[in-house]
């Protein structure tokens, strides 16, 4: 990813917290021919290996699953609020439209799951997902019923080698520039954009 050094995110803890309020993430792969992607929720534990570990699972018609069996170098793209922003916004005359965003790549190499594995895998991903209702789903599902399901699905894990943080929230403009991006977004129709005007006070 392309990192100029007013955007580029290096903390470790913010990086984390990117990855976990935004963890639908897009798995691309490549299979030695062409890039490969699917969209799917990870989980990620920031306590396994030097910068975390991802879980997740895919379809078992899914044929990128042999592309992870086969050891390459994958890449999970976690993607935060995104928002357009105008120069009309800015006090300087000279400008031109951009985009503000934040991302994550997180570059890593799989292992595939026993069942064992994925079944705790599985009521993980269930508990993080279901922990914000009032009543969660208690997935007491019949245990054939379960084994039948996990036979169709494959999971893995991914220990990550290497992560980039990115969050372009007009760090490169004036201050002026700046709070006028913000006073615009803050009342903008879309929620993304109200986010980004919300990061951009952190800044």
């Amino acid at each position: 990813m392309y990192q100029p050094s007013a955007f580029k995110v290096e903390d470790f803890a913010q990086i984390a917290a990117i990855i976990e309020e935004n963890s639908f993430a897009t798995l691309v792969t490549f299979d030695g021919a062409a890039p490969f992607a699917t969209h799917l929720p990870l989980l990620f534990d920031g306590t396994r290996g030097k910068f975390g570990t991802l879980a997740g699972h895919v379809a078992r018609g899914n044929a990128q699953w042999k592309h992870l069996e086969n050891g390459g170098e994958v890449l999970a793209i976690f993607q935060g609020p995104h928002a357009y922003v105008s120069p009309s916004w800015y006090e300087t005359q000279l400008a031109v439209p951009t985009w503000n965003y934040v991302a994550v790549h997180a570059y890593g190499t799989a292992r595939l799951l026993d069942d064992a594995a994925l079944e705790a895998q599985l009521g993980a991903m269930i508990e993080k997902y279901e922990s914000g209702f009032a009543v969660p789903w208690p997935a007491d599902l019949p245990a054939d019923f379960q084994a039948k399901l996990r036979a169709g699905i494959v999971g893995f894990e991914i220990e990550i080698a290497r992560l980039e943080g990115k969050c372009k929230l007009s760090q490169n403009r004036s201050q002026t520039d700046q709070n006028g991006v913000m006073a615009a977004l803050q009342n903008s129709p879309h929620e993304d954009g109200r986010r980004i005007a919300e990061l951009m006070k952190c800044v």
